[in-house]
């Protein structure tokens, strides 16, 4: 049996898009929601993961490194399709099988990633 395991967390973090028409052109903030779900077989232990092991890499690797800081820092043009590119980077770097990124940068807008 295989299973997909999800954990949300949240993060603060700035960033602007020079080549934007609108708004986003101006440096402006949000309050990022980040769902990061790992897929795999469950174990003889019951689980795919342990949620422990998730939050360890994600506030490791994805929230310390972005909380309160300014993506473009990190990244060239930070739409949320490229960020949340990047979290699935570092969140497999990290040693877990992602089997999909959501990453809410308004209560009512999201982007999505799947494997393929």
């Amino acid at each position: 049996m295989r299973a997909r395991v999800t954990r949300a967390f949240s993060f603060e973090a700035a960033h602007h898009l020079p080549w934007h028409p609108g708004r986003c052109r101006r440096l402006h903030g949000h309050h990022y929601r980040l769902e990061v779900t790992v897929e795999g077989p469950v174990g003889p232990d019951g689980m795919v993961v342990d949620f422990d092991r998730i939050k360890q890499v994600v506030e490791r690797d994805v929230v310390d490194r972005f909380d309160h800081r300014l993506l473009n820092d990190f990244i060239d043009n930070p739409t949320a399709e490229l960020v949340a590119a990047e979290v699935w980077k570092m969140v497999e770097a990290g040693g877990l099988t992602v089997a999909g990124i959501r990453l809410w940068e308004t209560p009512d807008s999201w982007v999505e990633l799947l494997p393929g």
